[in-house]
Order: C-alpha cells, then structure tokens, then sequence
C-alpha cells in the first residue's frame, strides 16, 4: 500500500486521480457533518458545488423527504440549515441531506474520476481505515485535505495524520508514505493529546467559535464516535457503505 497526501482541493488533478481509492477530510465540517448525518439516520448525503446547483437537486424530490443544509465562505446559505452535525441531529432522520459546503463538497466533486471516495473525519476514521485495509490493501491511497479556499488546514492535515495512523495500527505489512503523508503522520503523533485545543486554534475553528459553535468543535474532535462509512456512489450520493453491507 503506497499513501499520497495532498494538502488542498486544488491539487486534484482529475487524471491523477483515476483507479485511485481517495479519502476526502474536511474536519471542519463538511466530512464531519456528513458521517454524523449518516450516523444520526440521514438515508443519504448529496454532495453538491454550491447553492443553486443544491436547489437544482432539490427539485422533484418530494416535500418532507429531503434538508438543504449548506455553507459559502463560512456563512450559512439562505433558506438552508446550517452545516452544524449537532444542529442536524433531529433534523434528519430517514431523509436526503443536500449538502453544500465552500469546501469539503467541493473535494468530493473534484475527486469523481478516483475508482472509489471515502468521508473521513475524526469521528470515523478508525471504521474507514479498517475497511481500506480489508479491501484495498495492495493499491495507492489519496488522501485529499479539503483546505480552505486554496489555503493550507492545519485540522485537515491533524486528521489526514490521525487517519494514517489508524490504517497503520496492527499492520504487519509495509506501507509507503510520501513525504507529505509521512510529515502528517508525523505531526498527528506529536500532537495526539492536543485535537480538541488543535482545532480550538485553527483558524476556521475560531471563526466557528466566534459565532458560538465551540460545542460543535469540542463534538468533531471526538476519535472513532461512528462506525460510519461514507462511501460516493455512482449515482453521486454518499451513503453509509457498512449499513448496507451489514443489510445484506
């Protein structure tokens, strides 16, 4: 197993990305939202680009049947709920959640071309990681930090580290890491017992708290809450891939 990092969606690069079994982290909060969604009963998560194109899958659906929940440069979109996974809890139960993120649903729209994409977040990753290593052992892994409008994360490079860790966790066979994924690793391991004041500091942690969602902060920096794995099917909608291989 070979593992690539890559520090912001706007290194994708489609071609790059084919055949590759990629892992998208927006801690803060898309991929955190979207396991907690599921985790909380959502039948579905839609990733979409933005507002309009959300409203556009929106329409037809049947009234009741689906949210709108989304974000553009930190604000919450008018009409939709806010992208707080808390705030979601009673709100999304056997429903379609029509996410969109400045971000985090960005990452997972950019990394279509790969053969299989992942939502990880500091909430699941142990779950994710444990399925890549039962099906994928042998193949390259792309780890994708969401970033923050061409910026660097730092909470999306703790989590991709944080993810790195668990695959590595009671593995006797030798797994490559690129520099990138190696610093991450790195990082995560200096750092274990900082997450929650990690992500207090970063910036987009203290622009959550500044609007009074420190509670939401403390909540995603939980390890290994939900045995959720957001899986991007075919048809675009991330679903919990375990549930249904658990129904079957």
């Amino acid at each position: 197993m070979k593992i690539h990092l890559l520090l912001k969606k706007e290194e994708i690069d489609p071609e790059k990305m084919q055949e590759k079994v990629t892992v998208v982290f927006d801690i803060l909060l898309a991929t955190s939202t979207i396991t907690a969604a599921l985790a909380f009963g959502a039948k579905e998560v839609v990733p979409v680009l933005n507002g309009p194109d959300a409203q556009k899958e929106a329409s037809g659906r049947a009234d009741g049947s689906y949210v709108l929940v989304g974000e553009y440069e930190g604000a919450t979109i008018e009409g939709f709920l806010a992208p707080n996974p808390l705030d979601l809890k009673e709100k999304v139960q056997g429903k379609s959640v029509i996410l969109s993120t400045t971000n985090g649903t960005v990452a997972l729209k950019n990394s279509f071309p790969a053969k299989i994409i992942y939502a990880a977040s500091l909430l699941n990753s142990k779950t994710v990681a444990e399925d890549i290593r039962k099906r994928f052992s042998n193949e390259t892994i792309v780890l994708v930090c969401a970033g923050s409008s061409g910026e660097f994360n730092i909470e999306d490079f703790y989590g991709a580290g944080y993810f790195i860790d668990c695959l590595m966790a009671n593995v006797k066979e030798e797994i490559d890491l690129t520099d990138a994924a190696n610093a991450a690793f790195h990082f995560y391991k200096g750092n274990m017992q900082k997450g929650p004041e990690l992500l207090k500091d970063s910036r987009i942690g203290q622009m959550l708290i500044t609007h009074g969602f420190e509670r939401e902060v403390d909540f995603v920096a939980s390890s290994n809450l939900f045995q959720v794995i957001p899986k991007l099917a075919d048809n675009g909608r991330i679903i919990n891939h375990q549930h249904v291989e658990i129904k079957k």
